[in-house]
C-alpha cells in the first residue's frame, strides 16, 4: 500500500513539474512580447522617417529627433523603474508602462491625422512611448532573473528574450513599410493594440516569485548598490559602455541604410523594409544562437562579446571601401550578427552576475546606457552625412574598437565573478 501511495506521490510530483515547465515556457514568451512591442515602437518608424521628413516638411535633424526623444525620456526613468520594481514588485510597474506607452502612440497618430502642424504633439506623445518603455523594457532582464535559480536557464530565457528583441528589429521594418504604404501615420495607431496585446499575455500568463522577504530600506539599498559598483564597477563599467556603443553602431547603421536606399537607391515602401530586415535578421538568428550556447559560462562570453565587437568594427570600416548595394547589404549582415552574437552575452553577465535584490536597479542602468545609444545614433549620422559618409564609417568603427579594448581588459570572469 506504502509503495503504491510513493508511486502516485511521484507521478503526481512529476506531473506538477512538467505543469510547471509549461507554464514558465508560456511566461517566457508572453515576457518576450515586451522587448518585441517596444522594439517595434522604436524601430518601425525607421523605414518611415525620409516620408514623414516629407510630410511634415521638417530637416533630416529633426526626424532623427522622432526617435531620439523616445529614448532621451527613457534613459532618465529606467533607473527609477528599476528601482520601484526592486521594492513593489516587477509586474506592478511593468503593466502600468504599457498602457502609458499605448497612449503615447495614440497621441501621436492623432496629431499626425488632424493637426496641420503636428510635430511637436508627435514628439510629446513620442515621450509619454519613451516613459512607458522606460519602465517595461528593462525590467524583463531582473524578472527572468527572478524567475530561475539556474544560470543555465536564465542564459538560455535571457537569449530568447534577446531574440525577441531582435526579431522585433527584423519586423519593424517590414511591418512599418507596410503600414506607411496605407497611411504615413499608421504606425503611430498600432503601437497601442500591440500593448494591449503584451498586457493580456502578462496579466494572465506571467505569474512572478512571490517575495519571501520584506526589501531592504532606501538607505541600506543605496549603500548595497554603491557597495556593488565599488566591489564590481570596473567590469559593470565596461559592460554598460559596451551595451551603450553597439546600440549606437546599431541605430546608426540602420538610419544611414534607411536613408541611403531611398535617397541614392530610389528604394522605397515594402522592398525597403525587406532590405533593412536583413542585416536585422542575421542579428536575431545570432542571438538566439548565442543564448543557447554560452549557458554560464563567462570565460566564453567574454570572447564572444570581443569577437562580436571586432566584426562588427571590419565589417563597418569595410563599408567605405565601396558603393555597390550587395556589398553594403554583406558588410550591414556582418555587423548585424558581431552585434547579435553580443548582446546575450552581456545581458547574462549582468543578470548572473548581480544578487535578486539589486538586480532590477543594475540592469536597468544598463539598459539605460543602450538608449543612449540608441538617442545618439540617429541624429549623429544625420549630421555626420552633411561631411562625407567616410567619417562616418570611420567614427562606428573606432566606437566599435573602443567596445573590444574594453572587453578584453576589464571583464576578467576568472578573476572577478560577482
Amino acid at each position: 500500500m506504502d509503495n503504491i501511495e510513493q508511486i502516485v506521490a511521484k507521478k503526481k510530483k512529476g506531473n506538477n513539474q512538467q505543469e510547471d515547465k509549461n507554464n514558465q515556457k508560456w511566461a517566457i514568451l508572453s515576457i518576450s512580447s515586451i522587448p518585441l512591442v517596444m522594439t517595434l515602437g522604436n524601430s518601425m518608424l525607421i523605414p518611415v522617417l525620409p516620408e514623414m521628413e516629407k510630410k511634415l516638411n521638417i530637416s533630416s535633424f529633426q526626424v532623427s529627433m522622432i526617435i531620439t526623444v523616445y529614448s532621451i525620456v527613457a534613459i532618465f526613468l529606467i533607473p527609477l523603474a528599476g528601482l520601484l520594481s526592486d521594492h513593489i514588485g516587477r509586474k506592478r510597474v511593468i503593466i502600468p508602462s504599457l498602457f502609458i506607452a499605448g497612449i503615447g502612440g495614440i497621441i501621436s497618430g492623432w496629431a499626425s491625422w488632424k493637426m496641420n502642424d503636428p510635430y511637436m504633439i508627435i514628439l510629446l506623445g513620442r515621450a509619454l512611448q519613451g516613459v512607458g518603455a522606460a519602465g517595461a523594457a528593462p525590467i524583463v532582464m531582473p524578472l527572468v532573473g527572478d524567475m530561475y535559480k539556474n544560470d543555465d536557464e536564465i542564459s538560455s530565457s535571457l537569449g530568447i528574450i534577446e531574440t525577441a528583441n531582435t526579431f522585433g528589429k527584423v519586423l519593424s521594418p517590414i511591418l512599418g513599410a507596410l503600414l506607411a504604404g496605407f497611411i504615413w501615420f499608421l504606425p503611430f495607431f498600432s503601437f497601442p493594440v500591440f500593448c494591449g496585446i503584451s498586457i493580456l499575455l502578462m496579466f494572465f500568463l506571467v505569474k512572478t516569485p512571490k517575495k519571501k522577504e520584506k526589501p531592504l530600506p532606501l538607505r541600506k539599498f543605496f549603500k548595497k548598490i554603491k557597495q556593488i559598483f565599488k566591489d564590481n564597477g570596473k567590469w559593470l563599467y565596461a559592460i554598460f559602455l559596451i551595451g551603450a556603443i553597439l546600440m549606437f553602431v546599431l541605430f546608426g547603421v540602420l538610419f544611414y541604410l534607411s536613408d541611403v536606399l531611398e535617397n541614392t537607391y530610389d528604394i522605397k515602401n515594402l522592398k525597403k523594409g525587406f532590405l533593412l530586415a536583413v542585416p536585422l535578421g542575421a542579428l536575431c538568428l545570432a542571438s538566439f544562437i548565442t543564448g543557447k550556447k554560452i549557458k554560464e559560462n563567462k570565460i566564453l562570453m567574454k570572447w564572444i562579446i570581443f569577437i562580436g565587437c571586432s566584426l562588427s568594427a571590419a565589417s563597418v570600416v569595410l563599408l567605405s571601401f565601396s558603393e555597390n548595394l550587395i556589398y553594403m547589404i554583406c558588410m550591414f549582415l556582418l555587423c548585424g550578427i558581431g552585434i547579435g552574437v553580443a548582446l546575450p552575452c552581456l545581458d547574462a553577465l549582468i543578470t548572473e552576475g548581480i544578487e535578486k535584490e539589486e538586480r532590477g536597479t543594475i540592469s536597468s542602468v544598463y539598459s539605460s546606457m543602450r538608449f543612449i545609444g540608441v538617442a545618439g545614433g540617429p541624429p549623429a549620422i544625420a549630421l555626420l552625412l552633411k561631411y562625407g559618409e567616410n567619417w562616418l564609417f570611420y567614427l562606428l568603427c573606432a566606437l566599435s574598437v573602443l567596445a573590444a579594448l574594453a572587453t578584453l581588459m576589464a571583464i576578467k570572469p576568472e578573476k572577478e565573478a560577482a
